[in-house]
């Protein structure tokens, strides 16, 4: 057989294998990714199931990086349709997507979302840090009398005299978190670069390599994917910190309130106006195979990208997602509904 035949062959058996791989089909819509999106996503569902009758989506929250694993899989039944992602997709995560014949992918940019350093409304002090005090606490090394060192500190006020006296705990996500990407990016490594030592001595580079690390002797605790767990933990502790989107402080309020950064609360103007420095775009990508096989595929990206959804005043924003403006929103609401292809160079 030709060289020539046998692709054709080949492509033949994969048309047939990709149809067979529908051949059982799926009532449900099936979703997965970060624990970030994860409450976004679950009124969208509920808010979808209850105008069309249709099935609600199976929605799990897998994290960000899990969440692309599962998703970059394969298409067909067996894989899921949609990820949220709390970061947008890795160039490794990408290429995965390719070699497993995920292809076609549509990236929607559906707002954005403070990380939000929490503690319980019962403490007795006033929380403000700077993103250095933040590094301070939580980094894997810092600097002491000139030295690049293993973290020593214990307590706040070590770091700082003006700081509350007491041990320094702080509840975050897992390395597979989106969460947990963005803060390494957004706090841990811009508050190492605050430093004096660093900033006398390094670059940029040198705190990327250097400053990602979150220490691993006790201060900071991986609390997993369930956000509201480490809002329990909070609320049963009150010195300890949590680390997580801005929509899980913005529905408890009542038991919990933001550690200030640089004397800026989180709130939807401050992540909006970008002076709130811990913030970040939150993403779903959709497997485009999937549009028009998964039934109400496409009516549940209709209803996700609606202006009652993410528009002003829309639902999301009701659990704490800052919306886009008009017009990044109509840009983004296009694409979606179009299966613009998505691509990293």
């Amino acid at each position: 057989m030709s060289h020539l035949k046998l692709s054709t062959a080949l492509i033949a058996v994969a048309a047939v294998s990709a149809t067979a791989a529908f051949a059982q089909g799926r009532e449900e819509i099936r979703i997965v990714g970060s624990s970030t999106v994860f409450p976004y996503t679950q009124s969208v569902s509920e808010q979808f199931s209850n105008n069309t009758g249709a099935p609600s989506p199976i929605v799990e929250s897998t994290g960000t990086g899990g969440g692309m694993q599962i998703f970059c899989g394969g298409i067909g039944e067996g894989h899921p349709d949609i990820t949220g992602a709390s970061r947008a997709m890795k160039a490794s995560e990408f290429a995965l997507c390719q070699e497993n014949g995920v292809t076609d992918i549509t990236e929607v940019n559906i707002g954005s979302d403070g990380l939000s350093l929490a503690i319980s409304r019962e403490t007795p002090y006033e929380w403000d840090l700077s993103l250095g005090e933040v590094y301070e606490a939580l980094g894997a090394m810092v600097p002491v009398n000139g030295e690049w060192v293993d973290n020593p500190h214990t307590m706040w006020s070590e770091i700082n005299e003006d700081l509350p006296a007491v041990e320094i705990l702080a509840y975050g996500p897992p390395p597979t978190s989106g969460t947990r990407d963005a803060f390494v990016e957004l706090a841990m490594i811009a508050g190492c670069m605050e430093l004096d030592y660093v900033e006398a001595n390094h670059d940029g580079d040198w705190a990327e390599e250097n400053c990602a690390r979150m220490r691993t002797d006790g201060p900071f605790v991986e609390a997993g994917e369930n956000d509201n767990l480490i809002v329990q933990r909070l609320q049963a502790d009150p010195s300890a910190v949590g680390i997580f989107g801005y929509s899980f402080l913005y529905e408890n309020l009542d038991t919990l309130q933001a550690v200030t950064i640089g004397g800026v609360e989180p709130d939807a103007d401050t992540i909006a106006s970008g002076d709130y420095p811990i913030s970040r775009p939150l993403f779903f990508y959709v497997k485009n195979a999937h549009r028009g096989v998964i039934p109400n595929l496409v009516e549940f990206i209709e209803e996700y990208v609606s202006e009652d959804a993410m528009g002003d005043g829309g639902y999301l924003s009701e659990r704490g997602m800052v919306p886009l403006n008009r017009a990044r929103r109509t840009e983004v609401q296009a694409a979606a509904l179009n299966g613009a292809a998505f691509s990293i160079e």
